[in-house]
C-alpha cells in the first residue's frame, strides 16, 4: 500500500516558518523547504488536524492566532461538530476540526490525524491516477470526493473538487503558479494531474524540521 510519510512545504523563510509549526508540533511530518517560487491565491490544497474533541480545536486555533495565523473561518459550532480554519503566514491554510459534541477532558494538543486535502479539477480522473500508483480507496463519493486508504500512514489523502475545497475554507478557488507543497512517499517520483509533486520520502530533506 502507497504511504504518504511527509509533507513539505515550500516558504519563503524557514525559520520564520519554524517558529510558527511549534505552534501544531507536528514534528517529522511536516517540513520546511526555502522557495522563492511565484504563487497567488488558492494553491489548490488543505492541511487538517482531525482531533477528539471541541476543547482542543479552540486550543490549536488560539495557538495558531497567537503565533501569526490569520483567521479564515473562526472555530465555532456546525452541524457535524466542531472547527476553525487559519492561513499560516506562509501561506498555507489548516483547518482543525472534530466531530465530537462535547469534551471528554481538559483540552490538549494531541492530533488524532493529519489530512491532505487536494483540490482536484477532476476528481474521477485524478482518483484514477492515483489507483494505478498503488493508492486504494476507503470513500468515495462520486465525482465529489475520495478518501485514500492510510494504512499506517501518518498522513491521509483525500481529493475533492478545487471549487469544493477553497469554499470548504472560505476563500476564492483561483491562484496561479506554485503549490508550495511536495508529498514525500514510498511512490514518486511523480507529478499528478494537479500538478501535485511527489517524491521518495527518503529524499524529502528539509531546511528546517518543525520540533514537536
Amino acid at each position: 500500500m502507497t504511504s504518504i510519510q511527509t509533507l513539505t512545504l515550500e516558504v519563503a523563510d524557514p525559520t520564520a516558518a519554524d517558529r510558527f509549526y511549534t505552534a501544531f508540533g507536528l514534528g517529522s511530518r511536516v517540513r520546511l523547504r526555502a522557495s522563492e517560487a511565484p504563487t497567488t491565491g488558492f494553491r489548490g490544497f488543505t492541511l487538517s488536524l482531525t482531533v477528539s474533541q471541541p476543547a482542543n480545536v479552540y486550543s490549536f486555533i488560539d495557538a495558531a492566532l497567537d503565533a501569526g495565523a490569520t483567521p479564515l473561518k473562526p472555530a465555532g459550532k456546525s452541524f457535524w461538530g466542531y472547527g476553525g480554519v487559519v492561513q499560516a503566514p506562509d501561506g498555507t491554510i489548516w483547518k482543525v476540526a472534530t466531530s465530537a459534541k462535547k469534551d471528554t477532558g481538559p483540552a490538549a494538543r494531541e492530533i488524532d490525524q493529519l489530512v491532505l486535502l487536494l483540490g482536484a479539477s477532476d476528481v474521477a480522473a485524478t482518483k484514477r491516477f492515483y489507483l494505478d500508483r498503488g493508492l486504494t480507496v476507503a470513500k468515495s463519493f462520486g465525482r465529489k470526493y475520495v478518501e485514500f486508504d492510510s494504512g499506517s500512514s501518518p498522513v491521509k489523502l483525500a481529493l475533492y473538487g478545487r471549487r469544493a475545497a477553497a469554499k470548504d475554507v472560505g476563500v476564492p478557488m483561483d491562484g496561479t503558479g506554485s503549490h508550495r507543497l511536495v508529498i514525500g512517499s514510498d511512490a514518486g517520483p511523480f507529478t499528478d494531474p494537479d500538478g501535485f509533486a511527489w517524491e521518495p520520502a527518503a529524499s524529502s530533506t528539509p531546511t528546517s524540521t518543525p520540533t514537536p
